[in-house]
C-alpha cells in the first residue's frame, strides 16, 4: 500500500465530498439508498475514530424532483429556486439517516466569496472546531441559493479542498461517479488508468472533462483534478474514488489496533456512466424523531445552523495562523456504530485497487499563505522581470519597484495581486502595498531613486507566496 493511502486510511481528521451524481438520480430527487450507503461509510469511520466532515453536492438535482422538473434548468434563477427547495430535502435525508447511528448533523453553507473574506476564516475554523469537539459530523454545501459564477463551475471540490486546509484535515476523499481517475474518457478504450499520482509527471498524459456524465452534476473530472492537485500540494493527501466504493474508500485503520486480516481484493467498480444504485445499509433504521433530528431545516437553514449571521460564520473566513486542534473528542455517538455495516466488516486501510491517490507534495502551509495561494481572488497583475521572478520565487525576497515590467488592473493597497513572469505564467500572489494608479511611475526603479514615502518593498517576503502549480 502507497504512503498515500495509508495517509488516508490512518487520518484522524478527514474532509469527504461527494458529488450530486452520487446521491441523485438523472431525472431529480435523492435516492435514499445511496444516500444511506454513505452514510454507512462515514458512520463507520466515525465509529473507528476519526473525525468526519462532510462537503455535498446535491441541492439542486434533489429540488428538480419536487418542482416537478424533468432535467437540471440552465437559467440561474430557476437553479437557485431548486436549490432552495433541494436544499431542504438534502439537510433532511442526512440527518435522518445519520440518527440510526444517533450522531447529529450541523450545516454550514458556504460560497466561494465567502472563501476571500478573511475575517470570516477565524469563525470559520471555530465552528468547525466546536461542532467536532461536541461529537457532530458537519455537513458543508456551498450556498447555491445565492451563488452566482459558482453555482455552475461545480466549486464545490474547490471548496472541499479549503475546507480540509482550513480544518487541518488529515485527508481529503473525494467521491463521484467515476472509480478513479483516467487518462481520458473511461469509456474509451485507450484510456489509461491511474492508481498512483507521486507528482505532477504522473498526469502528464491526463486529458479530464468538465462535465458529469449523470447531467445532474457541474464539476466533472477537470474540477476534481484542479482540488486533488490545491490540496496535495499543501500537505494534504487525497483519494478520488467511486462514491460505489465508499466502505473500501474510507476504511480507516485505528491507531494502535492490531491489524485485522486483510479484506478480499475490491471488484472493479461498474462503468462510470451507469454508477451503481449503492448497498442498502445491513442495518435497521432506529426510530427518530425527524424534526428533532434535523440540524438545519427551519426559515433559517440558508445561515447554516452553526452560522446565522450573513457575515460571520456563513462564510468561510481567511486563515488565522491558529489551526483547530488535530486531537478534538471523537463522535460521542461513535462507539455505538457497529463494526459490520454496508455489507461487511471495516477493512484495514484503503485496498490498492481502490480509486487514484495523490500523495502530499508539499509541506502544510499556514493558514495565511495557503488564503493568499488558494482562497483569495486576485485584484490584478504585477508584470516581473526574469532577475526578480527568480527572486520571488526562489530565494523567497520581496517584490521591489526595480523588478516590475508592468502593472494591470484597478487594485488599491492591501489588495491581493497575482505575480507573473514575463510570459504571463503566475508565479507567485501576495498582497500589494501600493494603489494600481501609483504603480506606473514606480516600475523599474531603484528604491533610492524613489520618493521617501515610496521606499519600500511592494509586495512584503511576509505577504508573498509562491505557487506550486501554474494559475
Amino acid at each position: 500500500m502507497s504512503q498515500a493511502r495509508q495517509a488516508v486510511a490512518a487520518a484522524k481528521r478527514i474532509v469527504v465530498k461527494v458529488g450530486s451524481s452520487s446521491l441523485t438520480t438523472a431525472v431529480g430527487g435523492l435516492d435514499p439508498s445511496r444516500l444511506d450507503a454513505l452514510v454507512d461509510a462515514l458512520a463507520a469511520r466515525s465509529a473507528a475514530g476519526s473525525q468526519v466532515v462532510l462537503v455535498s453536492s446535491g441541492a439542486i438535482a434533489a429540488g428538480l424532483a419536487p418542482l416537478g422538473i424533468g432535467k437540471r434548468p440552465k437559467d440561474l434563477a430557476t437553479q437557485q429556486a431548486a436549490a432552495s427547495v433541494g436544499q431542504l430535502e438534502l439537510v433532511h435525508a442526512y440527518a435522518t439517516s445519520f440518527a440510526r447511528y444517533s450522531l447529529t448533523v450541523g450545516q454550514l453553507l458556504l460560497t466561494a466569496d465567502d472563501v476571500v473574506r478573511r475575517s470570516h476564516y477565524r469563525n470559520a475554523q471555530r465552528t468547525f472546531s466546536r461542532l467536532l469537539a461536541l461529537g457532530v459530523v458537519p455537513v458543508v454545501n456551498e450556498n447555491d441559493t445565492v451563488a452566482t459564477d459558482e453555482i455552475r463551475f461545480g466549486d464545490n471540490d474547490r471548496l472541499a479542498a479549503l475546507v480540509a486546509h482550513l480544518v487541518g484535515a488529515d485527508a481529503l476523499v473525494l467521491l463521484s461517479d467515476v472509480d478513479a481517475l483516467y487518462t481520458g474518457d473511461p469509456r474509451r478504450s485507450d484510456a489509461r488508468r491511474i492508481t498512483e499520482v507521486v507528482d505532477e509527471s504522473d498526469l502528464a498524459d491526463v486529458i479530464a472533462g468538465t462535465t458529469g456524465a449523470s447531467g445532474v452534476g457541474t464539476g466533472g473530472m477537470a474540477s476534481k483534478l484542479a482540488a486533488a492537485r490545491l490540496a496535495s500540494s499543501a500537505g494534504i493527501p487525497v483519494l478520488l474514488a467511486s462514491s460505489a466504493d465508499a466502505a473500501s474508500a474510507l476504511a480507516a485503520t485505528p491507531a494502535g489496533a492490531p491489524s485485522p486480516p486483510p479484506a478480499a481484493s475490491a471488484s472493479t467498480a461498474p462503468a462510470p456512466a451507469t454508477p451503481s444504485a449503492g448497498a442498502p445499509s445491513a442495518l435497521a433504521p432506529a426510530s427518530v424523531d425527524t424534526a428533532s433530528g434535523l440540524a438545519a431545516a427551519s426559515s433559517g437553514i440558508a445561515s447554516g445552523v452553526t452560522a446565522a449571521s450573513a457575515d460571520a460564520a456563513s462564510g468561510l473566513a481567511a486563515a488565522s495562523s491558529v489551526t483547530p486542534s488535530a486531537d478534538l473528542s471523537a463522535s460521542a455517538g461513535a462507539a455505538s456504530v457497529p463494526a459490520l455495516i454496508a455489507g461487511g466488516p471495516v477493512s484495514a486501510g484503503v485496498p490498492a485497487a481502490v480509486g487514484t491517490a495523490f500523495a502530499a507534495t508539499g509541506s502544510r502551509l499556514s493558514a495565511r499563505r495557503f488564503w493568499l495561494a488558494h482562497a483569495a481572488d486576485s485584484a490584478g497583475r504585477l508584470t516581473l522581470d526574469d532577475g526578480a521572478v527568480t527572486a520571488v520565487v526562489t530565494r523567497r525576497r520581496s517584490l521591489l519597484a526595480a523588478g516590475i515590467a508592468g502593472v494591470h488592473g484597478d487594485f488599491d493597497a492591501g489588495d491581493v495581486v497575482d505575480l507573473t513572469d514575463p510570459a504571463g505564467k503566475v508565479v507567485a500572489r501576495g498582497v500589494v502595498a501600493f494603489d494600481a494608479v501609483e504603480l506606473p511611475a514606480m516600475i523599474g526603479r531603484s528604491t533610492h531613486h524613489l520618493a521617501p514615502e515610496q521606499r519600500r518593498e511592494v509586495v512584503h517576503a511576509d505577504d508573498l507566496v509562491p505557487l506550486p502549480h501554474p494559475s
